[in-house]
């Protein structure tokens, strides 16, 4: 059993994306995940995996492209501004099932905004983040040992479904630091026989490619690739239900804001209030069948963000609009406090106790 030992929620990313098997990263330095690289930087040249600063987040992402499409687990990192930069690379890894994973400590924006934390990209990592149809798998850690199993679990889920996985940490979650222990375990491993890996004349070429000019083919791409997003769907939803068995008010939050709101749901239950939380730990595929069940018995939904309320859109729509759905947020960099999350809770059960 690994020792626990105290890593910043960026390093515990990146050496658990080593034990996963990864020996390739990519990137660009940007606050607030320049430890990623760094840490990288470090220690690929010693176990013989490579380490590339590229010249710009565009570089990295198709280098990603490159390597992934050889069946090798490769990752890059960056932050909101820099993964808007990759949103083309990450259509294109996407039109071509290429397995890979990605980073995201969030900073404020939008543009360059400002490198405190923020949940500001759900939108972007949720709804796809480049063009066409496509969805990547979307973990959102809430905690530094949770940026070392998600990491984990993005790289096996990421090479399972042949499509990207992506961390979404803002960037308190980043730059923390905490207890954590990185698993010894061998990680679960896929075979590839779609990788282009030579064909020694036993097999016929491969193709990594994203173009259909015949539209029929396109359209039958599309229509096989989102049976294989319904499965997901179904079998690869995570989340965290707490005191939510006699709620009648339930908190949703991920990331920072949900150990904000789990300190505020304690303290309302002190003070006698009926509520839970609900916690997204993949935030795709969201977590549609709790909440459309918790929907049956609470009053209301409080949606607690790191920004204007775009979580808040996946809650009406996983509870079917049965009952109201108010926001508590902070947007640009703010993060909400415990008295500020118990204020809407009061408020939701009918005024201040």
């Amino acid at each position: 059993m690994a020792e626990k030992v105290l890593m910043k929620g960026n390093e515990a990313i990146a050496e658990a994306a080593i034990k996963a098997g990864c020996l390739h990263y990519f990137g660009y330095p940007i606050t607030p995940q320049t430890e990623i690289a760094a840490y990288m930087a470090k220690r690929m040249p010693k176990i013989g995996g490579t380490f590339l600063q590229a010249e710009s987040e565009i570089a990295a992402i198709n280098m990603v492209y490159g390597v992934s499409s050889a069946g090798k687990r490769v990752m890059t990192s960056s932050s909101s501004p820099g993964i808007s930069l990759k949103s083309e690379g990450l259509s294109y890894l996407a039109g071509s099932d290429l397995p890979a994973f990605i980073v995201n400590v969030e900073r404020g924006g939008p543009g360059l905004g400002g490198i405190q934390p923020s949940q500001s990209d759900y939108f972007q990592a949720t709804k796809g983040g480049g063009h066409g149809d496509y969805h990547m798998i979307v973990l959102a850690p809430a905690s530094v040992q949770e940026m070392a199993d998600l990491t984990i679990k993005g790289f096996e889920l990421a090479d399972q479904y042949r499509m990207t996985s992506m961390i979404l940490a803002d960037g308190t979650i980043g730059q923390m630091m905490e207890p954590v222990e990185i698993t010894d375990k061998e990680t679960k491993t896929f075979e590839k026989p779609w990788a282009l890996t030579g064909t020694e004349c036993k097999r016929q070429h491969n193709i990594a490619n994203s173009l259909f000019l015949v539209p029929e083919e396109l359209e039958k791409t599309n229509f096989e690739r989102y049976e294989r997003y319904k499965y997901i769907e179904e079998n690869e939803v995570m989340y965290e239900e707490y005191m939510m068995d006699d709620a009648e008010i339930c908190v949703v939050a991920f990331g920072i804001a949900a150990r904000v709101s789990q300190n505020a749901v304690t303290e309302a239950r002190k003070q006698g209030i009926k509520v839970g939380l609900i916690r997204p730990i993949t935030l795709w595929p969201f977590p549609k069948k709790p909440l459309l069940k918790a929907s049956d018995k609470v009053k209301s939904f409080i949606s607690v963000e790191l920004s204007m309320g775009q979580m808040i859109e996946d809650i009406k729509l996983a509870t079917e609009c049965k009952k109201p759905v108010t926001l508590c947020n902070r947007a640009g960099g703010m993060i909400p406090t415990p008295e500020q999350v118990l204020e809407e809770i009061k408020k939701a059960n009918g005024g201040a106790k």
